[in-house]
């Protein structure tokens, strides 16, 4: 049987992407699954689906800030209680970054994405400052003249291309939000989940035993 396989589309200025990315890497019901990330743009996809941001919808504002804090305190995932400063701003030299990243090194883009979550929505340390960008990915690489590169790429028409067919592919996935997960369960069936919330549908899915903690006794 094949194993159960998850693609989650990200986008760093999320936090619901970010818990739904906390999850699949260190909660051990999904140790099992094969999972995929995508870097889309969040605001890009929004603008195709017509959908207003959060931030912009009268007490939907406070509501996110507040419903954020509630999931990770559930869940046992660390965020800070204060938003990023000027939040939301426009990640979009980091996605591209992302995308190009996960071009030339695919398996470093699970790191990658946990790093600069920690700096944006952990311990704030200004990801999008182009050297504390490529302080991160240097990190990652491990080399200077690499994350320069890599970097350098994250410029071209090319990667700019494949930021907009990644964040197209989520449109066609059905995704009008972050984070959104793509599940494939052992039988090839495959469903689409929006949000932390159903992360225990996600599991039913793809024949995982959910765990039985109070956080997951909350989720749909």
């Amino acid at each position: 049987m094949s194993k159960p396989k998850i693609t989650l589309f990200v986008d760093i200025v999320s936090p619901f992407a970010y818990i739904g990315f906390y999850a699949l890497q260190n909660f051990p019901v999904f140790k099992q699954c094969e999972i995929t990330y995508i870097p889309i743009f969040l605001g890009g996809l929004m603008k195709r689906c017509g959908n207003a941001p959060p931030l912009q919808v009268k007490n939907k504002d406070k509501w996110i800030n507040t419903e954020r804090k509630r999931w990770c305190k559930l869940l046992n995932v660390p965020i800070s209680d204060e938003v990023p400063p000027g939040f939301p701003i426009n990640t979009i030299s980091i996605q591209r970054v992302l995308t190009s990243l996960s071009l030339s090194h695919p398996s470093s883009l699970p790191h990658a994405l946990s790093l600069f979550y920690q700096n944006f929505w952990v311990h704030y340390n200004t990801p999008t400052s182009p050297e504390n960008l490529l302080d991160i990915i240097k990190t990652i690489v491990g080399s200077e003249a690499e994350a320069k590169k890599i970097v350098e790429r994250s410029t071209t028409d090319e990667i700019k291309k494949q930021l907009i067919a990644n964040t197209d592919k989520a449109f066609q996935e059905g995704a009008f939000g972050l984070p959104w997960f793509v599940a494939t369960n052992s039988k090839g069936e495959t469903e689409a989940y929006w949000g932390v919330d159903h992360m225990g549908q996600l599991c039913d899915h793809l024949g995982l035993d959910r765990p039985g903690s109070k956080g997951w006794r909350a989720l749909l």
